[in-house]
C-alpha cells in the first residue's frame, strides 16, 4: 500500500518546505522506492498561469500541459520523475470542483460546507495521485505557514487522512525555523515550540521536526525541542543553510532523515545509492572554468521568475566543471542605453520567455549585440520570437517587423496568432501547453546537440512564427532547424557561421536535470566556456560528460 508523508511549515514563509520535500523524494528514490510529490497551494487562483512572476515566480509547465507552482520543478529535478496536473492543487481548483458538483446536483440538495465537502475533495485529490501511478510514497507539501487562515481546510483534511488510511501509513513532517539571536549569542527554540503548539491545536502531532538554521543544532537543543514538542530526539533533524540546494539531500541523509521516515512508516530499510548525487556536488565545488552569463529579461528583480532557466544553466555548468556567474540585465535598461553598457564582457547571453511588449526592444537589442559580437546566444520562447523579429528588421529588410502581440497593426507580423487562437478571450490555460513533438533537421546545430530526429519539448505560448515569412528568412541566411512533424510550426531557428546562436519556441529548461543537463543548455555553456577561455588565450577544454 502507498504511504503518505505530509510536509507543513511554520514560523515564516519561504522556509524551504519544497526543497525538503524534494530532497526526501531523492533519498527515498536512492533506496529504490517510487515517489510522487504533490503541492497543495492555499491561493484561490485556479492555477498560477495568470499570476504575475513578480508575485509568484515562474510558472512550471508539466508534460500534460498544467501550469503549476515552481516547486514542481524542484520535485522533478530532484526525483527525476515527471509530474502531472494531478500534482498541483489549489484552493481555487478545489472550490471550483465542489461548486461544479453542487450545480450538477451531486450533493442531493445538501448544504455544501467546508467540512465535509471541501476537505473530502482535498483528500480525493491526494488519493488520486496515489491511484494514478501507484508510487511507494506520496509526499504532500502544504503551502503557506501553519496559522494562516487560508491553509486551515488543507490541514483539517490531512488530519482526517491518517484515520482513514491507517496511522501506520501516514507521517507528519513539520519544517520550522530555529533562529540564531546574535545579541544573546544563542539559538532560540521558542518559535518552533509555538509553531508546533499551533499545529497540535488543530489535531496534528508532528512525527519529525526539520529545523532550518544557519548552523548545526547542538545535542542539547535537540533534546529541548524533543521534550517540548513531544518528538523523539532522533527525529529532530537539522536542515542547515547550504551554498547550493543540491547539497540538501546529502545533508539530510547525514542527519538520518530517510532512516527515521522508513522506521515510522514501517518500511524496509534499504541501502541508499547516492553516488551520482555525490559526484554532482563534488563537481559543483571543484570548478575548472569560470564563465559569466547574462540573463536579459523583464522580471529580473525576482530571480525565481526564471528559476528553471537558472537551474538548467547550473546543470550544464556543473557537468562541464564550470563556475557560473549570472549577470541579471533588465531588458528595459537596454532600451535607453547601448547594449555594451550592460553586456560588455559576458561569455553568453540568454533571453528567456515572457509576455507583453514591455522590455521587448531591449531583448531585441541584446540579441543583435550577441549576433554582431559573435557571443553565444540562447533564446527561449519569447527569446526565439524576438530573435526572429531582430533578424527580420536588421537583415531581412522588414524594418517594421514585429509580433502581433506587441503591435496588432504591424505591417509585417513575423510572429502571429494561430487561426484557432484569434477569438480566445480567457488568458488562463488557453495557450499551446505541455509536451509536443519536434522534427529536427539533419546537418544543423540542433541535430548535433540532440542527436535525434524527433524530440519532445514542453511549450507555454500563444503566438507562433508566421510561416508567410519562412522563405524570406531562409533566403537571407537564417536556418529553421526544428519544426512540428507536419512542418507547419517552426520550433527552432539558428544562425550558421556563429559560435552558438540558437533559439527555440519551447521551454527546454523544464526538462533539464542535475544528472542529465539539457543538450541545448549544455551546448550553450560549452560555447560560452570556449569564448571565455579564448579571451584568456587558454585552449578550449574537451567535452565533459
Amino acid at each position: 500500500m502507498t504511504k503518505f508523508i505530509f510536509v507543513t511549515g511554520g514560523v515564516v514563509s519561504s522556509i524551504g518546505k519544497g526543497i525538503v520535500a524534494a530532497s526526501l523524494g531523492r533519498l527515498l528514490k536512492s533506496r529504490e522506492y517510487s515517489v510522487s510529490i504533490l503541492k497543495l497551494d492555499p491561493y484561490i487562483n485556479i492555477d498560477p498561469g495568470t499570476m504575475s512572476p513578480f508575485q509568484h515566480g515562474e510558472v512550471f509547465v508539466t508534460q500534460d500541459g498544467a501550469e503549476t507552482d515552481l516547486d514542481l520543478g524542484h520535485y522533478e529535478r530532484f526525483t527525476d520523475t515527471s509530474m502531472s496536473r494531478l500534482n498541483c492543487v489549489t484552493t481555487g481548483s478545489i472550490y471550483q470542483a465542489v461548486i461544479n458538483k453542487e450545480r450538477r446536483g451531486d450533493y442531493n440538495g445538501g448544504t455544501v460546507q467546508v467540512i465535509p465537502h471541501i476537505t473530502n475533495e482535498i483528500k480525493e485529490r491526494i488519493l488520486r495521485v496515489a491511484k494514478s501511478t501507484n508510487p511507494s510514497v506520496v509526499i504532500t507539501e502544504i503551502g503557506g505557514t501553519v496559522g494562516d487562515i487560508e491553509s486551515l481546510p488543507f490541514l483539517e483534511a490531512i488530519r482526517q487522512f491518517r484515520k482513514e488510511v491507517g496511522r501506520q501509513n501516514v507521517l507528519y513532517m513539520h519544517v520550522t525555523l530555529v533562529p540564531w539571536i546574535a545579541s544573546a549569542g544563542e539559538m532560540k527554540t521558542k518559535p518552533t515550540q509555538h509553531s508546533v503548539k499551533e499545529l497540535r491545536s488543530i489535531g496534528i502531532q508532528p512525527d519529525i521536526l526539520v529545523c532550518r538554521s544557519d548552523r548545526p543544532l547542538p545535542k542539547g537543543l535537540k533534546q529541548k525541542l524533543s521534550g517540548f514538542c513531544d518528538v523523539p530526539e532522533e527525529c529532530v533533524i537539522t536542515s542547515q543553510d547550504a551554498k547550493s540546494i543540491y547539497e540538501v539531500p546529502l545533508n539530510l541523509e547525514r542527519e538520518g532523515m530517510a532512516e527515521q521516515v522508513l522506521n515510522l512508516l514501517q518500511m524496509e530499510q534499504r541501502k541508499p545509492d547516492l553516488t551520482q548525487w555525490q559526484t554532482l556536488v563534488q563537481r559543483l565545488h571543484s570548478p575548472k572554468h569560470e564563465l559569466e552569463i547574462a540573463i536579459v529579461g523583464k522580471y529580473v528583480q525576482l530571480s525565481d521568475a526564471y528559476l528553471s532557466v537558472v537551474e538548467a544553466l547550473n546543470h550544464a555548468a556543473i557537468s562541464t566543471y564550470g563556475k557560473l556567474r549570472l549577470r541579471w540585465v533588465n531588458s528595459e535598461d537596454l532600451e535607453t542605453k547601448p547594449p555594451e553598457t550592460y553586456l560588455e564582457g559576458v561569455d553568453g547571453i540568454v533571453v528567456p520567455g515572457g509576455f507583453g511588449v514591455r522590455g521587448v526592444d531591449g531583448k531585441i537589442a541584446a540579441i543583435k549585440y550577441a549576433r554582431d559580437r559573435q557571443i553565444p546566444f540562447l533564446g527561449l520562447c519569447l527569446g526565439m520570437q524576438c530573435s526572429v523579429i531582430e533578424w527580420a528588421r536588421h537583415v531581412g529588410g522588414l524594418t517594421g517587423a514585429n509580433s502581433a502581440e506587441f503591435d496588432p497593426h504591424t505591417s509585417d507580423p513575423v510572429i502571429n496568432l494561430l487561426p484557432g487562437q484569434q477569438e480566445v478571450v480567457d488568458l488562463g490555460g488557453t495557450m499551446r501547453l505541455g509536451l509536443y513533438p519536434c522534427r529536427v533537421l539533419p546537418d544543423t546545430l540542433a541535430f548535433k546537440l540532440y542527436q535525434e530526429d524527433v524530440i519532445y519539448e514542453r511549450h507555454r505560448h500563444r503566438y507562433e512564427f508566421n510561416t508567410t515569412y519562412r522563405d524570406l528568412l531562409l533566403k537571407s541566411g537564417y536556418v529553421i532547424s526544428g519544426t512540428s512533424p507536419d512542418g507547419r510550426l517552426v520550433e527552432i531557428v539558428e544562425l550558421p557561421k556563429h559560435p552558438f546562436f540558437l533559439a527555440c519556441q519551447f521551454h527546454p529548461e523544464f526538462q533539464s536535470r542535475p544528472s542529465s543537463p539539457h543538450p541545448l543548455f549544455k551546448g550553450f555553456i560549452q560555447a560560452a566556456i570556449a569564448l571565455s577561455l579564448s579571451t584568456l588565450g587558454t585552449p578550449t577544454p574537451l567535452e565533459v560528460s
